[in-house]
């Protein structure tokens, strides 16, 4: 046998944990890539109607999916405001008006409007005050009459109150009690501070609000449902994503929160 070459450098045979040290830097380096693969970012803008169940929705969505949403809450009127100024996000929750404003505007993609669900308006007062009659709509005339002061938001459910007072004929009695709130400022809170005596707002926006009693919705007589929207950006960066998110909002597991949060989902 001839003597071994001495030029050739000599390679160490590797130990069982050298080799097992390898694979996992290996799988530390790859997996994860393969994961940033499939795994995308959704953007999403949203007035508050829908916050309680999609809060409760969104992390097991992320676990399933693989997929991060980072979202921006904002009031609806607001939210238009930001989509006009050339704002981009993958996904924006509105009420379906807004949303279709968006699309003929050309800021929601023309088919990507989803409806989620809906929501009727309700009436609160401060925690422990006196329950006033809301039983029909002339009870409720008498009663927004008799109130101290009144308020409701700057969004649908504001709208609908707004011309119900003006419908009512009260336009004029009641306008130096009426506190309209900013967008993205809960009703609930203004009553539960005291400012306001009553208020008016989403059923599924005023649940949440600790400090106030929830007298229940609008008679059926005055009252207005309003259907909430996802719409597609017509510049979203993450459509596939956002497309899952949006499946998974709709479906009925995300039926059962919505229902449990004050909102009716959207038959299909």
């Amino acid at each position: 046998m001839p003597p071994p070459d001495k030029s050739l450098p000599r390679i160490p045979l590797m130990s069982p944990i050298t080799t097992h040290a390898l694979r996992c830097l290996l799988a530390a380096v790859l997996l994860p890539a393969s994961l940033l693969a499939q795994a995308d970012e959704v953007k999403v803008m949203a007035s508050a109607a829908l916050k309680e169940a999609y809060l409760e929705l969104v992390p097991v969505f992320e676990k399933r999916s693989g997929h991060k949403v980072v979202t921006i809450w904002d009031g609806g009127v607001n939210i238009v405001k930001r989509m006009r100024a050339g704002e981009v996000v993958d996904l924006v929750i509105l009420a379906r008006p807004a949303v279709e404003t968006l699309i003929s505007e050309g800021k929601v993609a023309s088919a990507g409007r989803v409806d989620l669900a809906t929501s009727g308006v309700g009436v609160a007062v401060r925690a422990g005050a006196p329950r006033p009659d809301i039983s029909s709509g002339e009870a409720l005339k008498r009663t927004l009459l008799a109130a101290k002061s009144i308020a409701y938001s700057s969004g649908p459910s504001g709208a609908h109150i707004a011309a119900l007072i003006t419908r009512m004929g009260i336009a004029d009695q009641v306008k130096s009690k009426v506190l309209q709130t900013t967008p993205g400022n809960p009703v609930g809170l203004f009553v539960a501070r005291g400012e306001a005596e009553i208020g008016f707002q989403q059923v599924s926006e005023l649940l949440p609000i600790v400090g106030i009693d929830f007298l229940g919705p609008l008679p059926a007589d005055i009252q207005e449902i309003t259907v909430f929207s996802g719409g597609l950006h017509a510049n979203a960066g993450a459509p596939a994503a956002t497309g899952a998110l949006l499946d998974f909002l709709t479906s009925s597991e995300a039926a059962a929160v919505l229902r449990k949060k004050g909102m009716a989902p959207v038959s299909r």
